[in-house]
Order: C-alpha cells, then sequence, then structure tokens
C-alpha cells in the first residue's frame, strides 16, 4: 500500500477469478474442520492511484455458489436452517476502514450482511504486493482472514449427538486469496 496522495486520478481494480479463491471452515463434532468455498462472487475496489488505503472496496457473493463438495450437506445450507438461498441470495461486505498495522499487514472493517442482518466485522489482511505480470497488467494481492459467529446473522440451526458432541460449531473462519487487476 503506498501513501496517500489527493491529487491521483481514480483507479478501478477488477477480480481476477481465477487467481482469487474464498473459502471458509467450520468445526464439525468439535474434532476436525468442514472446509468450503464461495463460487460466484465479486469485488469492486476503487483507490486514489494505487493506494489501498483510500480504497472504496465492495464484494457480493452469490450464496448459491457455496459449495462444502457434500450434495447434501449443500442443500441444507440453502435452507432456511441456514441461508435461505430463495429469500437471501447474495452475501455482502462494504469496507469502512483500514488500519496498518506493520510492514505489510492491516486490518479491514466493514459491514458484512447475511440474511439481511448487518453486523460489523474486522478481517486481518496481508498486503502481497503489486506487479506487472508478463502482458503488462499491473495486479495486486491480498490474503484475507477472520471469523464470524453464524448465529448472528440468522444461521441458528444447531444440532447435538446422543454424546452431547455439538455437531457444527458457532464460529465461522473466512480465508480469501485475491488478486485484483487494474483497469
Amino acid at each position: 500500500m503506498t501513501t496517500p496522495n489527493s491529487t491521483m486520478a481514480k483507479t478501478r481494480w477488477n477480480l481476477d477469478p481465477s487467481h482469487s479463491e474464498v473459502t471458509f471452515k467450520v468445526k464439525h463434532l468439535m474434532i476436525t474442520n468442514v472446509r468450503g468455498s464461495v463460487g460466484k462472487y465479486d469485488i469492486l475496489c476503487e483507490t486514489d492511484g494505487d493506494d489501498f488505503m483510500t480504497a472504496k472496496v465492495s464484494f457480493t457473493a452469490d450464496v448459491a455458489s457455496i459449495t462444502t463438495n457434500q450434495p447434501q450437506r449443500n442443500a441444507h445450507l440453502m435452507s432456511d436452517d441456514f441461508f435461505n438461498v430463495e429469500k437471501y441470495p447474495e452475501i455482502k461486505f462494504i469496507a469502512t476502514k483500514y488500519e496498518k498495522v506493520d510492514n505489510d499487514s492491516y486490518e479491514l472493517y466493514g459491514d458484512l450482511t447475511i440474511r439481511d442482518i448487518t453486523k460489523p466485522v474486522k478481517f486481518d489482511v496481508e498486503f502481497a504486493g503489486i506487479v506487472v505480470d508478463a502482458y503488462g497488467n499491473t495486479r495486486a494481492g491480498f490474503i484475507v482472514n477472520g471469523k464470524i459467529n453464524r448465529k448472528e446473522y440468522g444461521l441458528r440451526w444447531d444440532a447435538i449427538t446422543e454424546a452431547g458432541n455439538v455437531v457444527a460449531a458457532d464460529e465461522v473462519r473466512l480465508h480469501a486469496e485475491i488478486q485484483l487487476i487494474k483497469s
């Protein structure tokens, strides 16, 4: 991330979906993780020059594209027990603030909306840098990590085994590897 310069022109950055991924993990029976991913999503990003500290960022995800590679579980996630994809087809995030932690580490704050419930969240962001690829395209890379409590967003399904174990944890760990291309 560069230093602010108010005389810079606005720069639009587009998602490179072939070099990006959005994933999540949830503890199952409190002994292992179930992993999933989001297949369809977009990021709109506009900066002053190449200064990502000035970025206006919004993220949207198509709930129907969420997969855990297990059809029965995927269908359950789309139901009203979890996302209710028919009524709430999108997840949204709008960035509100950035803070530098150290050299390439930042905290990204914003509002996350799932099932029309909006809550403030914080993500840890590693800025991987800006490079020019072999075709002359300027690219920026980011690694994003965070966690949310699914129940705060209306994903309230619960089950306990006969032995008293929780089937699915409340905490969802989020991870994204994002590559943007300067337009």
